[in-house]
């Protein structure tokens, strides 16, 4: 990122500082990086009005990506990467958020590594599987299974447990399916989380196969409520 835009940011994200606000916001995200105490829809505001300016607009997808590692890794406020998350999903960049773009966002993922960063991430996973559901789909399986570049990463994990949050009936069902059998027989919170909210969701596409799936799993308890919540259906042990 040039210089001139991440002063503009910085700048912009300091005039909007809440320091009550921020203390609060620290201690309820269990963040070791401070907070500017910015609420997530100002940043979005600011990146936007930043961006808006041509001559600080990113040109070409290596820029783009550059400036989102450049932002990333030199945060200094969580709001910085907040910032960083809202260049990756601005709508000047939908062309740049292709396959290419994965080793960008898989290392955002691993060293996000907590729910606020992972889980605004998978919206662009999800985004990109559908440009290439075969490769993608791929990428994802090894993810589950804990056998990317990283090693085993639970974030990359859940990640791909929720990347289709947003497919409605676009959803490969085959790939869910998948993705949520390998990690069964995880009981972490963030995992079962995710299992039970991607079944939640996908429910509002197709309630008949996820009363099925549960059925004929063995979900941890929080995954079942989860998956059932909106179904009516009784939810048993």
């Amino acid at each position: 990122m040039t210089t001139a835009v991440r002063i503009a940011l910085r700048r912009e994200l300091a005039a909007h500082a809440d320091p009550q606000r921020a203390e609060g916001a620290q201690r309820y995200m269990k963040s070791a990086m401070p907070f500017l105490g910015v609420r997530v829809p100002t940043v979005r505001a600011i990146v936007a009005a930043v961006l808006a300016e041509p001559t600080l607009r990113p040109t070409s997808r290596e820029e783009w990506q550059q400036d989102i590692r450049e932002l990333w890794d030199g945060a200094q406020y969580r709001e910085e990467r907040y910032a960083a998350l809202a260049v990756l999903r601005h709508r000047f960049a939908a062309p740049w958020r292709t396959s290419e773009a994965m080793p960008l966002v898989e290392d955002l993922i691993v060293t996000g590594a907590w729910w606020d960063l992972v889980d605004e991430i998978s919206h662009v996973v999800g985004a990109i599987l559908l440009t290439d559901p075969e490769g993608e789909g791929g990428r994802l399986r090894t993810w589950a299974r804990g056998e990317s570049r990283h090693g085993d990463d639970l974030w990359l994990r859940r990640s791909a447990i929720i990347a289709q949050l947003g497919a409605k009936e676009r959803t490969d069902r085959d790939l869910l399916a998948e993705v949520i059998e390998i990690n069964l027989a995880r009981r972490e919170f963030f995992i079962t989380k995710a299992i039970g909210w991607a079944l939640r969701q996908y429910a509002r596409t197709d309630p008949q196969w996820v009363v099925a799936f549960v059925e004929h799993h063995d979900l941890a308890p929080l995954s079942r409520r989860e998956a059932l919540k909106h179904l009516d259906t009784k939810d048993e042990p």
